[in-house]
């Protein structure tokens, strides 16, 4: 028995009460009606009243809903169910004992990306929006199953700040159990389809997955891990906002929203929040409108929390041990900085490549490597360029000064060295270590746009190139290749040759099987054809039941032998389609570049020409055109 069948028997996981419990019991009977389903739910107002906002928040209909008989039928069984559910947990939920854990905070972010799901669920299309606020509100109910079930080993486990697999890891390592299985447990129990449960469970790392590109769950849990990432903007500290909203845009893009799109989607997202909160008792700050967090200036370091300049790296280089044990004081306590201490120049160059400081202080006076020799030598490697550096002087004359700036520092303090006048430089350095972040950040960002916008017009062009019934090439990139070969073939004096392929009496199998079952013998062909032709020879349908065969190099003698077996091997396909075997030919008409042909239009149409005699001998057969004739083999 796993951890979490033990924990279902233990009766400690995060369940249902009231209302909700008896829908869930009303839902699993065979003979559930949904007018058993209204009776309950009326029963309870708070649970009507969000019913109705839910409903009335997806539809599109201008009247809005006001029977919560209408409302339970719109919503059908199972959504009421699963809202029935989450509320419920939500209701019970508010606090807790886990100390660790700030419930009002995860019952807000959950909100907002349930709010998100659903509106991005109306963007592409890909599930019911009602639906996807079910699985957004719920997508890391596995944390507070945690919480609730271990408050203080999680309590223990949240004050090691770890995140993302750092955090699964600890969990399975101190719990046995993880928030992603907890939440898959209790997505189940909720009766929340696999095809849903499953891109949660992979939302928070869509790579990770392994559902192929472009299908409904590789849609999903990029959906989810975009409304988690709006939720995560939503719930940011003004100084967080800047790196999230370039990674929104990006994401956005993927999906087909622009900038305006994007921010009037999180605006009305914001919006029903706010009023959802209320509904809900549950925190909801208010927050500017997109279009201003975007155009917000970076937060300067006095704006900012000590939680918002911590662990930055900072290398102090002095030789005094006063000085150096007052600064390392200051650092560490009053900015929260992990500060790196030596004694000279030589050592603080190991040192600097060694840990990689992000603000340089140093005396300009030391012994074995001075401060002006150390600055100049950083300067002079690609690491240490952008590092911010501090040069402590005991003279202040214009001559030292310059030649300070020229050697490469960025400020420069007077000695013996005052508090306040510390203060002020590490704000400036702090400020500029932020500026640098966010550039670096940016950067990232805009390569993976790049990244991004090279994949998307690659799978454009190959979209725009390909027969989807077939994955041939389609007939614009068959009429290319034709070009390139006829081109090839005058400049080297190669021969090619053209062959028009029709499926014969395709009309009279779509009649009597129907089109899905004709598809599928296009699509048996289609692969027949392929395998038929060599590594240098062009494919495409040209639509319909129509293909062309290039053949590079070939004289008009191969390619007719090449015809020949080609409509053999079709007429030996064995189709069985839904139990019915249908017999298939085709007739094949071949051409070969005369010196009287112009172009490759020319080519074609001869080869055209002679597909229509093969048609008219009786079908099933390979002729060709030459001097102007065809001719049936």
């Amino acid at each position: 028995m796993n951890k979490i069948e033990q924990l279902r028997i233990s009766g400690k996981l995060p369940s249902p009460k009231g209302v909700a419990l008896t829908i869930m019991e009303i839902s699993l009977r065979e003979n559930a009606t949904l007018s058993e389903v209204t009776k309950v739910v009326q029963t309870d107002p708070a649970l009507s009243s969000r019913l109705l906002r839910l409903v009335n928040s997806a539809t599109e209909a201008s009247r809005p809903l006001a029977s919560i008989n209408d409302a339970v039928m719109r919503l059908g069984m199972t959504v009421v169910r699963q809202m029935a559910m989450g509320f419920s947990l939500v209701d019970q939920y508010h606090d807790g004992t886990c100390q660790g854990f700030d419930y009002q905070e995860f019952w807000s972010h959950s909100l907002f990306m349930a709010l998100a799901s659903q509106e991005l669920g109306s963007v592409v299309r890909i599930g019911s929006p009602d639906d996807l606020f079910a699985c957004g509100l719920l997508a890391q109910v596995g944390k507070l199953a945690l919480a609730t079930v271990y408050p203080a080993d999680y309590t223990a486990i949240l004050e090691q700040r770890a995140n993302g697999e750092a955090l699964l890891a600890l969990e399975r390592e101190r719990l046995e159990v993880d928030h992603d299985e907890m939440t898959a447990a209790i997505l189940a129990d909720c009766g929340i389809a696999k095809a849903l449960a499953e891109p949660i469970y992979f939302h928070a790392a869509p790579d990770h997955a392994d559902f192929a590109e472009g299908s409904r769950p590789y849609q999903l849990t990029h959906v989810f891990y975009l409304a988690r990432r709006i939720a995560d903007l939503g719930l940011a500290s003004e100084a967080e906002r800047h790196c999230n909203i370039s990674e929104l845009l990006r994401l956005g893009g993927k999906i087909g929203l622009d900038v305006e799109s994007l921010g009037e989607l999180f605006d009305r997202v914001v919006r029903q929040w706010c009023e959802w909160s209320k509904l809900l008792k549950v925190m909801a700050n208010p927050l500017p409108a997109f279009c201003e967090m975007t155009s917000a200036p970076l937060f300067r370091p006095e704006q900012e929390g000590k939680s918002q300049t911590a662990c930055k790296r900072v290398l102090l280089v002095e030789d005094d041990l006063i000085t150096r044990t007052i600064m390392e004081g200051v650092l560490s306590k009053q900015f929260g900085c992990t500060v790196y201490t030596v004694e000279n120049g030589k050592d603080a160059l190991t040192m600097a490549l060694e840990v990689m400081p992000q603000i340089v202080i140093t005396d300009w006076l030391m012994p074995v490597m001075d401060g002006l020799e150390f600055c100049r030598t950083l300067r002079a490697t690609d690491w240490g360029q952008s590092m911010y550096v501090i040069m402590l002087t005991g003279v202040e004359t214009e001559e030292k000064i310059v030649e300070a700036f020229e050697a490469g520092v960025d400020d420069y303090m007077a000695k013996p060295m005052k508090i306040r006048s510390l203060n002020a430089r590490m704000r400036a350095a702090l400020h500029y270590v932020k500026l640098l972040e966010a550039w670096e950040h940016d950067r990232a960002q805009l390569k993976q746009f790049a990244a991004d916008l090279a994949i998307s017009n690659r799978r454009l062009e190959h979209t725009a190139m390909t027969d989807l019934l077939t994955g041939l090439p389609n007939r614009r990139a068959g009429l290319d290749a034709l070009t390139r070969n006829w081109s090839a073939s005058k400049r080297t004096g190669q021969p090619v040759a053209a062959m028009m392929i029709d499926v014969d009496c395709f009309k009279s199998v779509n009649d009597r099987h129907g089109h899905a079952v004709g598809d599928q013998v296009l699509q048996e062909v289609a692969r027949a054809i392929q395998s038929s032709a060599r590594k240098d020879d062009s494919v495409c349908r040209m639509g319909g039941e129509e293909f062309l065969l290039v053949c590079h190099n070939t004289d008009l003698r191969a390619a007719l032998l090449t015809a020949e077996r080609l409509r053999k091997m079709v007429q030996a396909l064995k189709i069985n389609i839904n139990g019915v075997d249908i017999q298939t030919s085709v007739s094949i008409g071949v051409a070969s570049r005369d010196t009287d042909m112009e172009d490759p239009d020319d080519m074609v149409l001869g080869a055209d020409k002679a597909l229509y005699a093969a048609k008219h001998a009786g079908r099933n057969r390979a002729c060709y055109f030459s001097q102007g004739k065809t001719h049936c083999a």
